[in-house]
């Protein structure tokens, strides 16, 4: 049986996240459950700290990197051990060059594939959908990300609130970092502002994945009547198609729908966009679950517009199309030619926001 994924939700370090898995660790350790810590992140926390007294820790793995000794879970060791609920901190944690994996969530995969429960934190600004919109609010692009559909099969996910001026207030008195490190973060990545658009993203996200758990049909239930939504993102080279599929996908959780991407090759406006950064949109978007294509042809939004009327899609998103020189301007773009063929559909034409 695989085990049971439990995430501590935040929206900034500091708010109690570790705190509170670790407060629950040791309640679940007296009332005799076999739990160990996989993964403990200390950031100089007394108060935190103290709460893995008397908890098993397994030993972490030592890897040199750059003439530079990392410490980083052993999942092996972990496996080893088979306890019944593994405590692993830091949820979107990139391992360092030379792990097994790439990621630390995919190392919890590997433990909740063994059948052993994983408790872990992370906070919102992390999840891959929202990370242009996290862009947006506070100027910082994240770089450690987890993808949406490992968070959505989460058994549990605990919202760890704290309002913006108690997390300050910590931050002066230094509780989460040195006051001078301090001094800096509220100057910085911790103010109000930033908070306080991060804490209503956590909130959202979280009332969210309350109504979509009670709006559940039961298993017996018949599937619903009426028009299901159905989602193409037309992906591309460009820069700008990572944004199309992080917006894409959300608005297709939200709608329940399905989603799927496609990329036209041929002797058109996309026909000389490097292969290699097709490739890595088309494997961006299959990490975050959606359903890839790829067509050929050199009439771009005939088969766009064909594809999408066979896979009954409802909606297509697509990019802003490339400027074009002042002699073709009379001429109708892939996205104005899409417009055209695909009107009984609706067309979202996604603008690549700039600070």
């Amino acid at each position: 049986m695989r085990g049971r994924l439990k995430i501590y939700l935040g929206y900034a370090a500091g708010v109690g996240k570790t705190y509170r898995m670790l407060e629950e660790a040791q309640a679940a350790k007296r009332q005799g459950v076999d739990i160990v810590i996989a993964y403990f992140e200390p950031h100089a926390r007394p108060q935190t700290i103290a709460l893995t007294v008397g908890l098993e820790t397994v030993p972490r793995r030592v890897i040199e990197y750059a003439g530079t000794r990392f410490e980083e879970m052993d999942t092996e060791a972990v496996l080893r051990r088979h306890p019944a609920v593994a405590v692993v901190d830091e949820f979107a944690h990139t391992n360092v060059p030379g792990s097994a994996r790439i990621k630390r969530w995919e190392e919890v995969q590997v433990l909740l594939d063994a059948g052993i429960d994983v408790w872990t934190t992370m906070n919102v600004q992390h999840l891959e959908s929202l990370n242009d919109q996290v862009w947006h609010a506070t100027g910082v692009r994240v770089r450690e990300t987890v993808p949406d559909w490992v968070v959505d099969e989460a058994d549990e996910v605990v919202l760890i609130d704290l309002t913006t001026r108690a997390l300050r207030n910590r931050l002066e008195r230094g509780v989460i970092y040195t006051r001078e490190k301090a001094r800096r973060a509220m100057e910085n990545f911790f103010t109000e502002g930033n908070l306080s658009a991060l804490r209503e993203m956590a909130l959202r996200h979280t009332a969210h994945e309350v109504e979509e758990k009670l709006a559940a049909p039961a298993p017996q239930a018949p599937a619903p009547t009426g028009r299901t939504e159905r989602l193409l993102i037309c992906l591309t080279g460009a820069p700008s198609s990572a944004v199309l599929i992080r917006r894409g996908k959300r608005v297709a959780d939200y709608l329940h729908a399905d989603c799927l991407a496609i990329h036209v090759t041929g002797d058109g406006e996309q026909s000389s966009e490097p292969r290699h950064a097709v490739e890595r949109h088309l494997s961006f978007a299959r990490n975050l679950r959606i359903d890839t294509h790829v067509v050929e042809s050199r009439d771009i939004p005939r088969a766009i517009a064909d594809f999408a009327r066979a896979q009954r899609i409802t909606q297509i998103f697509m990019g802003r199309s490339a400027p074009r020189p002042w002699w073709r301007r009379l001429q109708e773009n892939t996205v104005q030619q899409v417009v055209r063929q695909a009107r009984d559909m609706q067309i979202t034409i996604v603008a690549q926001r700039r600070r």
